[in-house]
């Protein structure tokens, strides 16, 4: 067994790092043996089992294999958020952290037992070879990828910048398969998915793509580009936001907060991981009516904004409970190009919340998925206006809305939606010659007459369905949810025609949680006010 394997196993928490967050990169170091001499019989022991799986065991296995998955059973007897990454995934987040990666610039999703394209990304290898929607992905590299999930074959078509990668694709209408050969090159990432007015004067900004490098100057270019448009008020959308990096979380807030708010406190265990106050700098902040869109799965960096907006009663968050996770990782460099994110703070928002749910004694699977938590325990804590708030558990909204919620029968109106808009697009439905589309327009402004689903092709799509048990509905069933059934038909086919950004905008149209939000702006219109004039009283 390789010397660095186990003293990588066995000392890997003797280093020092930040994920909101993330602070910034350390050079992990090891402590010599001779400072530890019960060292030597772990690393015996070790060794030693190791050699006994790798001789004996019925299949053969890698090295490298039980080396991960040995230290990542280490740490995950830590907490959920303390990951051990090979030099590859290493290297792709860090990659990601900077606002790209290299592969090919595709949008893709597994349905109906396939993985299918849903859209390219602009100026990107995918584009410029002729990937489209509703392409379904058999082949990678000669290897079928009919039973791949979406994950692996996103892995297959990531690697290194200028490196080709041959992708076989099934397209409704083209008798024959298509190959591609598609060379990997940068791809862009930005945390800003989608900026637009929603509303005359209402600015809607989606920033969902994690907190990296460029989160800062990504909105407050999306800010400008919305005021030239007239806005006034803005919704800020951090659902799904799974959080980055804690500077970057710091510096969005500082955009709303007054100069000497706090931000977000942080806390580490010793002198070694300094705790540290963070306040909002500056002198002109934004201060237009805010309300800010969270859901069960924002986390991390997107809490603190969201903590911070609303402890010093700067705007209103609507949504659901976010994912409740205060702590701060560290990004520690291992050996040979690996390296590791370590849990080593907390963080606290400005009224003192440490949001994180209970973590001990829990699997992944009910911390990630099921989400229990005992909410009575919850301390009250107070923001700048006197009104309660709750540590542990998450951001709980001002205004409480649920999300749509899929069930089986809006997932198969879903499959079946999709089934339909992928021969609908590629010109197999007859007398619909006029939804034929063979490449993307990026950057389009929508127009609410564009796409409407009319009559005549509700009535393509039930014939459509009809003919796959897999997809048929009732009479009670199709009218009860013609509403969902005429906005997931415009949103695929806008996906098809202008990508996912511009259909997302066919989404927030009917979106229960979007819709609350603009109802509530004249209540954060007063907050921002009380903003406003508190700034000037200072």
């Amino acid at each position: 067994m390789h010397k660095f394997s186990v003293f990588l196993a066995i000392g890997i928490i003797s280093a020092a790092a930040v994920t909101g967050g993330l602070r910034q990169k350390v050079q992990a170091t090891f402590p010599a043996q001779s400072d530890k001499p019960r060292a030597v019989d772990v690393e015996r022991s070790f060794s030693e089992a190791v050699a006994v799986v790798e001789n004996n065991y019925v299949d053969r296995v890698e090295n490298d294999v039980l080396t991960k998955a040995s230290i990542q059973g280490l740490l995950r007897t830590l907490d959920p958020h303390s990951s051990y990454f090979d030099s590859k995934e290493f290297q792709e987040l860090q990659s990601e952290q900077h606002s790209q990666f290299f592969g090919i610039g595709v949008t893709i999703n597994r349905r109906n037992d396939r993985v299918y394209v849903l859209s390219t990304i602009k100026n990107t290898p995918a584009e410029r070879a002729g990937l489209r929607y509703g392409d379904a992905i058999i082949k990678v590299d000669g290897k079928s990828a009919v039973d791949w999930s979406t994950q692996e074959v996103m892995e297959r078509v990531r690697g290194p910048k200028g490196e080709p990668v041959e992708i076989e694709i099934e397209r409704p209408g083209v008798p024959k398969p298509l190959t591609f050969r598609i060379y990997r090159d940068a791809v862009p990432l930005p945390s800003i998915r989608n900026a637009y007015m929603i509303r005359p004067g209402i600015g809607y900004i989606a920033l969902v793509g994690g907190f990296n490098h460029t989160t800062e100057q990504e909105l407050l270019r999306a800010i400008e580009d919305l005021k030239l448009q007239g806005m006034q008020s803005l919704i800020l959308d951090l659902r799904n936001n799974p959080g980055g990096l804690l500077t970057q979380a710091v510096k969005v807030a500082n955009i709303f907060l007054q100069r000497g708010q706090v931000v977000v406190s942080v806390r580490g265990r010793n002198e070694r991981f300094e705790s540290r106050v963070y306040e909002a700098v500056n002198p002109d902040p934004e201060d237009m009516p805010l309300v800010v869109l969270i859901n069960r799965s924002t986390a991390s960096a997107s809490e603190i904004v969201a903590g911070a907006i609303q402890d010093h009663d700067r705007g209103l968050i609507v949504g659901e409970t976010s994912f409740g996770k205060g702590l701060v990782q560290t990004v520690f460099h291992l050996p040979y190009g690996s390296g590791l994110t370590l849990t080593t703070a907390k963080y606290y928002t400005p009224s003192g919340r440490l949001i994180q749910r209970e973590y001990r004694g829990l699997s992944l699977y009910d911390y990630y998925v099921r989400r229990e938590q005992n909410t009575n325990s919850r301390t009250v804590h107070r923001t700048d206006a006197g009104r309660n708030v709750y540590s542990g558990g998450g951001i709980k909204p001002d205004i409480e809305v649920k999300g749509l919620e899929a069930n089986p029968l809006r997932v198969r109106i879903f499959e079946g939606v999709f089934d339909f808009v992928r021969q609908l697009v590629n010109g197999q439905m007859q007398g619909f010659a006029n939804f034929k589309i063979t490449k993307t327009v990026f950057n389009h402004k929508l127009r609410d007459d564009e796409f409407q689903i009319t009559d005549k092709l509700l009535a393509a799509f039930r014939a459509h369905i009809s003919l796959n048990e897999r997809f048929k509905l009732t009479d009670a069933q199709f009218n009860e949810n013609l509403a969902y059934i005429k906005q997931r038909l415009r949103e695929e086919i806008v996906t098809a025609a202008y990508g996912t950004e511009v259909a997302q905008q066919v989404f927030l149209a009917s979106d229960p949680q979007t819709l609350r939000a603009i109802e509530e702006l004249p209540r954060a219109r007063l907050l921002a006010e009380n903003a406003r004039a508190a700034r000037f009283r200072r």
